[in-house]
Formats: structure tokens, C-alpha cells, sequence
């Protein structure tokens, strides 16, 4: 790699880190803002959302424990700053771009937040800033969004200013594989723009893994997040191919994975959710439709899981049948809306879809989940049921467990289906 000079007076004044800013303060933003503060760094949050912003200087958001003990005591200092807005950023040393990057309703990267975030980035940038994608975006979306707009603009990319992708390795909920646990990926545009950008990666977390470029970053995180959708496609397969042959699945996952190598285990379920596996493998075919590449694989995953509540919902209906009943007028109770245990987010959540099948086939549909009390659904909101023993449930289906909740009322029930796979009542009982 070669060396590049950086025009300014002192090693002190180019390696400075008092202040970094935010851009999107939401499921990533957030933990990212906590953990530079508690590295010691200010903080500028800046999101659109004014009830956004409130939630969380009144702390009221969807944090793992840890997390909220921090928030509770940041949300107090001076240098933990809380802003719409988005000219603030030219205050900061640093920039971390932590927008939402979701998909349309054709499966179509939905692009205007993160282009919006970038535009102002560049509209408010200044000399001597370190600026970080950490969005999961197609491959060459830092180039086009950020280094190419600040070329235009007049700065020189890796002296003057730096720029790298550092795509966000945070799992809401997780209180396993924390943010400082986790190793991040960073490339940037030049070696002085990844050295720069890694002295603020360091602060969240001490293992950084540095790529050749941004480009390697940005499809590193494609190809994690393809590499679960792939396997969580080849899992519910399984599933019901062992269904068919009337054995547990999970005995036989459980039972591949004592193997030591060649084997990592994933499980079936009711379908994905989330920010990341239903919505990043489709930035890559997105971008593979403009080239001669193919990727077929992937490309029947991303089916399979659009699939799969579909499937779900059959599952239903062939036990009723079996009852000798059908959907129509069935009391249909779906246990867990959100897209997975222990977080309050319904983005994308499979349980959505399922619902929506439901209803559409007849079935009289509700739901209980205590991290989601409202939900929209096609033709307007559906409230969580207050007490769900006290209904006559034809059905329950088994969607999201929530942890430390009493769940023993489910073996009372005429019809348990468990899209889970894993539910066991006598574990979830207070």
C-alpha cells in the first residue's frame, strides 16, 4: 500500500476524536451512539423524528438491558446531543451513517433515506471529517452516494477528508454477541481513510477486521446476511421434508451439529424479518440485473422465504381439515408478532403476512404478544388480546416466544401449532 500525505499541521490535530455524529438514531444508530459515548467520545444523534428523539431522551426504546443502563445515564451529559438537525454534523470529527435501508413493495431497494442521509453529508461536510457508511447497501454505494459527491464538491478523497464503509454488525436483542464482541469489517477508499475510520471502529469495538476497499466491505455484509437466508431457506426445506417422514426436525439438527467441522446449525421457523435477512440478499440481485451475472441460489432462497408464510398458514388449514373443519369462521390466536424474541419490532415480521393469509382464507384472527401492542395489518390495526386464556381459541399458532412471559395457558388449548419448532409450555410458566 502506498503512504499518503495528509495536509495538516499535526499528528495530534489529524488523529483527534472528541466528537462523533449520528445519522439515524433508530435500531443501529442508537447502540452505536451509546457505545462511542461510553468509549468517551461526545455524541451528535441527529434523526428526522422528533417522537424518535424524545423516546429516547425519555427512554423508552427498545434496548437490551445494558444498552438502557447506559442510555439512562448518557441522556444526563452535556455530550450526549440529541437533534433533528442535520447541519449539526459539521461539528463532528466523525460521521457514521446509520439509515435504514429497506425494500419497496416489489422487493425493489428502497434508497431515498439513505440517499437523503448521504446528500446531506456531503452538503455539510468540512475538512479534516472521517465519514462511515455503516449501512447495508449494494456494492459501490459508497463511491456514488459519498465519494463521488465530495469530489465533485472539491475535496480530495484520503487528504483532505476520509471516507470508509463499516457495515453494522449489531443484532437488537442480542445479549450474547455484543457490539464490542463483534468483530466489524471496515475498507476504506484509501490506507489513510481506513486508518483514520478505524480509530473511530475501535472505539465500539477492538477487533477490526480491515478490507482492501469499500466495495469488499459493502458485499462482505451482502454475502453474511445471504449466506442466513440461504440456510434458513435449506432449514424450513428440511423441516418439512422430516414432517413428511414424521420425525423431528430439531432432533435432527440437534444431531447434525454434534459433528465438530462442516456443520453450523440453523433452524426452521415461521419465516424472517427484520432489518436485515428478507431485505439485503435482494440489494444483491438488484444490482446482479444489470450485469451477464446470475445468482440462482439466491435467488430461490429469497422465493423460498417469501414463500413461507404461505406455508404456514396451509399447515394451518391441513390440521383443521384433518379436525374435519376448515378456515372459514376458525378463531385463529397467533402467539408473538413481533420478528423475533425479546425485541419490539414488527419490521417485515413474517407474522404480518401470516395474519393477513388468514384472514383472507376466513379465519377470525388475533394475536398476543406483550413487546407489541398495536400492529397494522390490511384494512387498518389489530390490539394485542389482554388476557389470551380467557378467549375460545380454535387454533393457536405459535409465531414469537417472549422471554420471562407465562406462556403455560397454550397447553390448555384444543389446537397448538408450533411454527417454532422449539416451544415447550412447561419452560415458559411463572
Amino acid at each position: 500500500m502506498t503512504s499518503t500525505v495528509v495536509e495538516f499541521e499535526t499528528i495530534a490535530e489529524l488523529n483527534k476524536l472528541t466528537s462523533v455524529a449520528i445519522v439515524g438514531m433508530g435500531y443501529v444508530g442508537l447502540p452505536t451512539a451509546l457505545g462511542l459515548h461510553a468509549g468517551g467520545v461526545g455524541v451528535i444523534g441527529i434523526d428526522l423524528s422528533q417522537n424518535r428523539l424524545d423516546a429516547i431522551g425519555a427512554c423508552t426504546v427498545d434496548l437490551i438491558e445494558s444498552d438502557l443502563r447506559r442510555l439512562e445515564k448518557s441522556v444526563h451529559q452535556a455530550d450526549f446531543q440529541l437533534t433533528t438537525d442535520a447541519a449539526r454534523m459539521a461539528e463532528a470529527d466523525a460521521v457514521l451513517v446509520c439509515v435504514p435501508t429497506g425494500l419497496d413493495e416489489y422487493l425493489m431497494p428502497d434508497l431515498r433515506p439513505l440517499e437523503s442521509a448521504c446528500a446531506a453529508l456531503v452538503a455539510n461536510a468540512r475538512r479534516g471529517q472521517t465519514l462511515i457508511l455503516t449501512s447495508t447497501s449494494y456494492v459501490g454505494t459508497t463511491q456514488r452516494m459519498l465519494v463521488k459527491p465530495l469530489a465533485a464538491k472539491g475535496f480530495t478523497v484520503g487528504r483532505d477528508i476520509f471516507v470508509a464503509s463499516s457495515p453494522e454488525r449489531i443484532d437488537p436483542g442480542n445479549i450474547t454477541h455484543t457490539q464490542a464482541e463483534t468483530p466489524r469489517v471496515l475498507g476504506g477508499v484509501t490506507p489513510t481513510c481506513t486508518a483514520m475510520a478505524q480509530r473511530v471502529v475501535n472505539v465500539l469495538t477492538p477487533a477490526v477486521h480491515c478490507v482492501s476497499s469499500p466495495e469488499a466491505a459493502e458485499m462482505t455484509k451482502l454475502y453474511e446476511n445471504t449466506f442466513r437466508a440461504v440456510n434458513i431457506a435449506l432449514a424450513n426445506e428440511f423441516a418439512e421434508i422430516s414432517s413428511g417422514f414424521a420425525i423431528d426436525p430439531i432432533e435432527v439438527i440437534d444431531a447434525a451439529a454434534s459433528k465438530p467441522y462442516g456443520f453450523m446449525a440453523f433452524h426452521p421457523g415461521p419465516g424472517v424479518g427484520g432489518h436485515c435477512i428478507p431485505c439485503d440478499p435482494h440489494y444483491l440481485l438488484w444490482q446482479l440485473r444489470a450485469t451477464t451475472s446470475e445468482a440462482p441460489l439466491v435467488t430461490q432462497a429469497m422465493n423460498a422465504i417469501a414463500e413461507r408464510p404461505r406455508q404456514v398458514v396451509d399447515r394451518v388449514l391441513n390440521t383443521l381439515s384433518r379436525e374435519g373443519r376448515g378456515l372459514t369462521g376458525a378463531r385463529v390466536l397467533v402467539a408473538g408478532v413481533t420478528y423475533k424474541p425479546g425485541v419490539q419490532d414488527v419490521r417485515s415480521s413474517s407474522a404480518l403476512d401470516i395474519i393477513d393469509l388468514l384472514a383472507a382464507k376466513g379465519a377470525k384472527v388475533g394475536y398476543y404478544d406483550p413487546l407489541a401492542p398495536n400492529i397494522r395489518v390490511t384494512g387498518g390495526s389489530l390490539d394485542s388480546e389482554y388476557d389470551p386464556a380467557g378467549a375460545d381459541w380454535d387454533v393457536v399458532l405459535i409465531h414469537t416466544i417472549q422471554p420471562d412471559h407465562d406462556y403455560s395457558w397454550i397447553a390448555h388449548c384444543p389446537i397448538v401449532i408450533d411454527a417454532t419448532y422449539r416451544f415447550d409450555p412447561a419452560l415458559f410458566a411463572n
